[in-house]
């Protein structure tokens, strides 16, 4: 019971862990807006869900842009993940570089503050739901 439990939950306790961290990771770029040479950061969302959920796409056979390794003499992508298991950020591309070297574009950090939010509000709502229903099916309602 407790295994199925833990499955139903998982994939949200994930998604809530990893977009933590991205908000953090976020926070940190606006932080350091007037900071020389600073290079903004982020996490790509989609290979850390798929690290943290045991899905690495080395397992298929390709790699996070889409082409196949053919051999194991080859390199395999950056990912961004440590040995660790954390999701390590990565550089954002500069969009606009700046005099003193510092890459963070405050609109797109703001938009991806927001939007990273409103997506750690939309799991958190999805596990509360996933809760409900399973206190409904045990008290029998």
């Amino acid at each position: 019971m407790l295994n199925k439990l833990d499955a139903a939950l998982s994939f949200h306790q994930n998604a809530l862990r990893v977009r933590s961290q991205r908000q953090e990771v976020i926070a940190a770029n606006i932080a350091n807006a007037d900071t020389p040479n600073y290079k903004a950061r982020d996490i790509d969302f989609k290979s850390a869900m798929q690290q943290a959920l045991g899905q690495s796409a080395q397992t298929s056979g390709s790699t996070a842009n889409g082409m196949s390794r053919t051999s194991d003499m080859h390199i395999n992508s950056s990912t961004g993940s440590s040995a660790t298991g954390a999701s390590e950020p990565l550089f954002r591309p500069i969009i606009q570089g700046s005099v003193d070297g510092n890459s963070v574009d405050m609109d797109v950090e703001r938009n991806q503050f927001v939007d990273n939010g409103l997506r750690y509000e939309a799991s958190l709502n999805m596990i509360n739901g996933q809760i409900k229903k399973m206190l409904t099916a045990i008290q029998g309602q």
